[in-house]
């Protein structure tokens, strides 16, 4: 089994759903949105993707 994919996403990426819009056509699953601001990062449920925030939050966000 290989490695789970890591990301890492911006505010530009914010709300952050799982697929995201570069995902390949193979890889699409049901779009579910993702609080990555909530601790920092953040796995799909359906995918194990791990998302992890990098950078500061927009305002209003902490």
């Amino acid at each position: 089994m290989a490695d789970n994919l890591t990301v890492e996403v911006t505010a530009d990426d914010l709300p952050l759903h799982c697929p995201t819009p570069k995902a390949p056509l193979w890889s699409q699953h049901p779009r579910v949105f993702l609080d990555v601001l909530k601790t920092g990062e953040v796995t799909c449920p359906y995918c194990s993707t791990r998302y992890v925030f990098k950078g500061e939050a927009p305002k209003g966000h902490h």
